[in-house]
């Protein structure tokens, strides 16, 4: 059976990085935010290329949970997920994701927003993702790891060797290394967030941010900080 490895992330984290190194891999298929067709078309938020996204995928999230989760004969050994938080808005049902090999992708709040609001004219709570992370970890129990981004690029070989041995195949060095370039896997939205992705050839070194924020994004960052210290307190420590 395929094993569903379902990463948690917020917006701008290393959650396309990460689903490089695991396409990379010859036993593994990724998924590219399967719920962001639904919830662009639930929601009604105008992010860019709304209609194109909403055309291309599936705006049925019965389709989308059944996708994700029913057989597959013949399937991949891996199917690594990517996935957004802030897409579990509240009347999207969650006891589907039980059925996933889960894992929490968090990153400081403060560097989020400063990096979203290059890309956004305006941010909210629940556009980054961490409040969303912090349910799912309720829900799930402590038993759900966490990984803080800031932690991974110390040593990604280390946090990728604990990933494979958690989704239970063995880690490969391609995981470490890629072409740069798009991909066929990736969103239609890729040209407009996945610029320094699709430079990329492996994961960037850690290196501490500058971050200057307006007061909304000051505000939108003590609105979500709280759920980020509980996670970050429990995330995963090599």
């Amino acid at each position: 059976m395929t094993i569903r490895l379902a990463c948690w992330s917020g917006p701008r984290n290393i959650s396309t990085a990460m689903m490089r190194a695991w396409e990379n891999r010859d036993d593994c298929e990724v998924v590219d935010e399967p719920l962001y067709a639904w919830y662009l078309d639930h929601t009604g938020l105008d992010h860019p290329a709304r209609e194109l996204v909403i055309a291309a995928g599936e705006s049925d999230w019965r389709a989308v949970v059944a996708a994700l989760t029913g057989p597959w004969p013949g399937g991949p050994k891996v199917q690594y997920q990517k996935h957004m938080a802030q897409h579990l808005v509240p009347d999207l049902p969650r006891d589907w994701i039980g059925r996933l090999r889960n894992v929490l992708l968090i990153r400081d709040p403060a560097e989020v927003v400063s990096s979203y609001l290059r890309s956004r004219a305006t941010a909210t709570p629940d556009d980054i993702g961490v409040l969303q992370q912090l349910e799912l970890y309720e829900q799930l129990g402590a038993e759900v790891p966490v990984i803080d981004a800031a932690d991974f690029l110390r040593e990604p070989e280390a946090y990728l060797r604990w990933l494979c041995a958690y989704a239970g195949v063995p880690f490969t060095d391609e995981m470490l290394a890629w072409p740069p370039g798009p991909r066929d896997s990736d969103g239609v939205w890729a040209p407009y967030w996945y610029d320094a992705v699709l430079r990329s050839t492996g994961f960037e070194p850690y290196r501490p941010r500058q971050v200057e924020l307006s007061p909304e994004g000051e505000a939108v960052v003590a609105a979500t900080r709280p759920a980020y210290h509980h996670l970050h307190a429990a995330r995963l420590v090599l």
